[in-house]
């Protein structure tokens, strides 16, 4: 592109398809172990393969972009490894619900291995588009190292990390009480699931207490579960049953007898009847119950939601909702159900079926995360201690809470999922050999450990697959069917991605990385846990900082998502608006102290298609054609542009201003950056950009430009203003930048102002700008006072009506400094306001009868009228302002004088009543002074 032929119109498509195949072959993306650079590494939080990112992705993508695009400027070797993730349980979900609605089939229909080629078929489909989005967008990952959770690299990582905790005992098997997905027949972590209030009932039971005529009426909304009960607990203290505590019960429909118990914690004498029954198998509060009081356990459910023999013939083989409603009908029958009433149930959910979750006893595998025998810290510990010390830094400070409160509770972490797709666990079980068998087989390997198994036999670990026979004859090996927690692999995600086990040169040069940027919803489920196994395998936190973005939600507050409807696709985002329109926009919104609301609307396009859309990101494609169009203007005005050494001392007030303020603009964007105040630096962008280079000095400037004599040094600071504003914007909005740049890059030999700039063929890799300390006091407050005055006047102007063409004659009554400071901006005052003349005078008597007059703290604006105005008119126009003040203000006096509101209302709206009051009467003050002024 010519410098003499930039288009009228920045054209985003052109801009995208130029300039990103332009970076990929400069190999601008690709980090080198070998460089002598500072090492910058972030790794991207890898989207689910599940389907096509979503708008809360392009936010995290386009924040994770600025840092790199920002670091790679200021000279680190900046490496943001790319990948996706399995998402196990998320995504089999997803293709067994395809398989469901299109084949009516289940997985157990069509068998593991068919089901699991199905899933690598949508992966490979999603992960296609899910990379081709990342690069619609712009984001610079290092592709050459782009990285799966189930590729052969990432497989390693997990086998050997299971296998050293194994040996560590880190890992181990038990009986425990998990949310159960009865639709995908696994177990979910308690971060998976989700809880919706629905009308449902409350059933009193009558339990008869054993060889008495006593009866206790216990309170249930699972009358089902009381097929499994194993006590009924009363507190200790309760004068109504202290003398039956001990006894025991007949369990009703069972003819099974069990105690009734003591227990502080689980009752509350006040609420009900003070008697609450006990079903350790399937309530969590229960189950702990059992654990402090030694109740036996009786799982009721089979894995697909039906109920086992432990419930009996005739309930055995039936859901559990047909359970409950014959159970109810049993106990109406015997007379045994004594009243049922409305009750609202809060139910868990499973995130990925959206079906209600059973709480069920199984027997899964654990990572333990408590602390040791001998008080040594364990993982939760070590990982609270990682953020206590500053090892790892959180932004917003506020989500480190979030992080140690919910260690603190230092729960064994469930790793096993009942699932065909993912990381199957590498545990094999023998319960016909011996310890000599194992001994003699895999004695002499460091790939391979066991231990004696709890109900018997071996559980054998490898780090490498073990053959069925590999004991020899007579002793099969079975290998574990379930598969590991999604979770597990994405822990390791910061060391697997850069080759960990082995030890590579990424891996010495990149790790611990130096951000992660996530959403706050995974602080417990990633966050942690990459700080947990980084510390076990590498002895080393794996990241510096983490930074926790806003949440994307629709107008109403609800956060988006397609599933719900409100969803916005960011690919149709750089379709309508384009890539830099959308990163502007979602940067100028991520603040640290609220979520980014962004109203949906439906948009139909040329093509007939009709899209999720946001008026909001309009906004960002009118700054980039702001920018756009003051970069074509001063290119075209740089005709004759001969670089040389510019004193900066000796230029025009209105250099060194433009100059002290792009300095002061580069030291806030660049702390703003280092804090991750990203809405906080495209702001200030924008208003140095938009406010001071466009409204501003290129108005000031244009005289010069057309003389010869002045040409130069204002072609030099333009040229350089641009150069500088280009960089800062670049990590933002870099196609658009990049297309200014390389036009702005035939100005060669380039010399910058404030700063020499060396010549680069990218303003990908151009040096971001540095402080020239061209801190200048006297200009910045001079150019302060041309701007306030001509915006008062242009105020009058407007409050009055003035014709556009009318030339009016203003007066500034100021004295001293003021007035030395406007004599140098005059000429800029007179033509940036239409003015025929302007007169700076320390007499204020001078105040023509009919003129508009605009007080400020320094100085007086008079605007004389004389013949710009029809008078009637106008006052015509300011009588019907000061009606409809007056009508807006006599509601508002009547409310506030009503003793009823002032005193029942809340505060806030008390105090935003007088508030707004208190304006439309000053704005009913200033219009009547008007209205008397004109009448004069």
């Amino acid at each position: 592109m010519n410098i003499n032929e930039i288009p009228k119109q920045y054209d985003p498509k052109d801009a995208q398809d130029r300039w990103y195949e332009f970076w990929l072959k400069s190999g601008y993306f690709h980090g080198d172990p070998a460089s002598e650079k500072p090492p910058y590494c972030i790794v991207i939080p890898p989207p689910n393969v599940t389907g096509a990112l979503h708008l809360g992705h392009a936010l995290n993508n386009t924040l994770q972009d600025i840092l790199i695009r920002w670091r790679r400027m200021q000279g680190w070797d900046c490496l943001w490894m790319p990948g996706t993730d399995h998402a196990g349980i998320a995504t089999q979900a997803v293709v067994e619900r395809r398989l469901l609605e299109e084949e009516k089939l289940t997985r157990h229909d069509i068998g593991r291995e068919a089901l699991v080629d199905r899933i690598w078929a949508w992966k490979d489909e999603y992960e296609k588009r899910i990379l081709g989005q990342l690069r619609l967008m712009g984001c610079s990952c290092d592709w050459e190292r782009t990285r799966f959770t189930l590729d052969e690299v990432c497989s390693q990582a997990v086998r050997r990390t299971f296998f050293n905790l194994f040996k560590a005992g880190k890992i181990f098997r038990g009986k425990r009480l998990v949310n159960w997905d009865t639709q995908l027949r696994t177990a979910v972590a308690d971060d998976e699931i989700y809880y919706e209030e629905t009308n449902g009932h409350l059933w009193t039971i009558k339990y008869s207490v054993a060889d008495s005529n006593e009866v206790l009426h216990v309170a249930t909304t699972r009358p089902e579960t009381m097929l499994g009960d194993t006590a009924v607990a009363v507190h200790p203290d309760d004068p109504r049953y202290k003398h039956l505590i001990g006894k025991m019960l007949e369990l009703p429909l069972t003819g099974r007898r069990i105690p009734i118990i003591a227990d502080p914690i689980l009752v509350d004498p006040a609420f009900g009847t003070g008697c609450v029954k006990v079903t350790p198998a399937h309530d969590p509060n229960d189950y702990q119950t059992g654990l402090r009081n030694g109740l036996p356990m009786i799982n009721l459910l089979n894995p697909d939601g039906t109920y086992n023999e432990n419930a009996g013939a005739k309930y055995a083989g039936l859901d559990r909702m047909v359970v409950r409603k014959r159970v109810v009908a049993d106990l109406k029958e015997a007379g045994l159900l004594e009243r049922v009433d409305s009750y609202l149930v809060r139910l868990n959910h499973s995130d990925r079926s959206k079906t209600p979750i059973e709480p069920y006893l199984s027997d899964q595998w654990f990572v333990r995360m408590g602390d040791e025998a001998d008080d040594t810290p364990g993982f939760a510990q070590q990982a609270m201690d990682a953020v206590a010390s500053g090892q790892v830094r959180i932004t917003p400070e506020r989500y480190a809470k979030s992080y140690i409160d919910w260690l603190t509770e230092k729960r064994d972490w469930c790793i096993s999922r009942q699932l065909w797709w993912g990381h199957r666990i590498p545990i094999w079980f023998c319960s016909t050999c011996t310890e000599d068998d194992l001994q003699l087989a895999f004695g002499g390997r460091t790939d391979v450990s066991w231990r004696e198994a709890e109900a018997g036999g071996w559980l054998i670990c490898g780090e490498h697959d073990l053959a069925a026979e590999a004991l020899g004859d007579g002793h099969t090996l079975r290998q574990e069917t379930d598969v590991l927690d999604t979770w597990f692999s994405s822990a390791l995600w910061p060391h697997s991605t850069l080759g960990w086990p082995d030890d590579t040169p990424e891996l010495r040069k990149y790790y611990p990385t130096s951000v992660l940027s996530t959403a706050r919803d995974i602080i417990t489920l990633w966050v942690a846990r990459m700080v947990i196994f980084g510390q076990f395998n590498m002895r080393e936190v794996p990241f510096r900082d983490v930074y926790i973005h806003p949440v994307i939600q629709d107008g109403n507050g609800k956060r988006m998502s397609k599933s719900a409807g409100n969803g916005v696709d960011p690919v149709d985002i750089v379709e309508v608006y384009g890539a830099d329109a959308l990163r502007y926009t979602l940067a100028l919104g991520a603040t640290e102290t609220q979520d980014l609301r962004m109203p949906v609307e439906k948009l139909k396009l040329a093509d007939g298609r009709t899209i999720n859309s946001s008026e909001r990101f309009e906004q960002g494609r009118n700054f980039a054609n702001k920018i756009w169009n003051v970069a074509r203007l001063t290119m075209m005005n740089l005709e004759g542009y001969e670089a040389a050494p510019v004193d900066v001392a000796k230029l025009p007030v209105e250099d060194r201003w433009i100059l002290a303020e792009l300095d002061e603009t580069v030291s806030a964007t660049t702390a703003d950056l280092d804090a991750f105040r990203f809405s906080e630096a495209t702001r200030r962008l924008r208003e140095f950009a938009w406010g001071e280079f466009c409204d501003w000095y290129v108005e000031f400037i244009k005289t010069r430009l057309r003389d010869p004599e002045t040409r130069p040094d204002a072609q030099r600071v333009a040229a350089a203003v641009l150069d500088v504003l280009c960089r800062l914007l670049h990590p933002i909005m870099p196609f658009l930048t990049e297309q200014i740049w390389q036009p702005l890059g035939q100005l060669a030999p380039r010399r910058g102002v404030p700063e020499p700039v060396a010549a680069a063929a990218s303003v990908c890799v151009a040096p971001w700008p540095v402080l020239a300390g061209l801190e200048d006091a006297e200009a910045r407050a001079t150019v302060a006072q041309w701007k306030e005055k001509i915006q008062a006047i242009r105020n009058l102007r407007a409050e009055r009506n003035v014709p556009k063409d009318a030339k009016i004659a203003p007066v500034i009554v100021a004295e001293g400094v003021v007035a030395d400071r406007l004599r140098l901006g005059e000429s800029f005052i007179r033509s940036l306001t239409g003015a025929a003349s302007v007169e700076i005078t320390a007499d204020g008597s001078r105040r023509p009868a009919d003129s508009a007059v605009s007080v400020l703290a320094d100085a007086e604006i008079v605007l004389p009228l004389e013949g710009l105005i029809d008078k009637e008119a106008e006052l015509a126009k300011l009588r019907k302002s000061l009606a409809d003040l007056e009508r807006q203000i006599a509601p508002l006096r009547a409310k506030l004088s009503n003793e009823s509101f002032t005193s029942r209302a809340p505060a806030e709206v008390v105090s935003a009543s007088r508030d707004k009051l208190a304006e439309l009467e000053a704005q009913h003050a200033a219009v009547a002074s008007l209205v008397e002024t004109a009448r004069t």
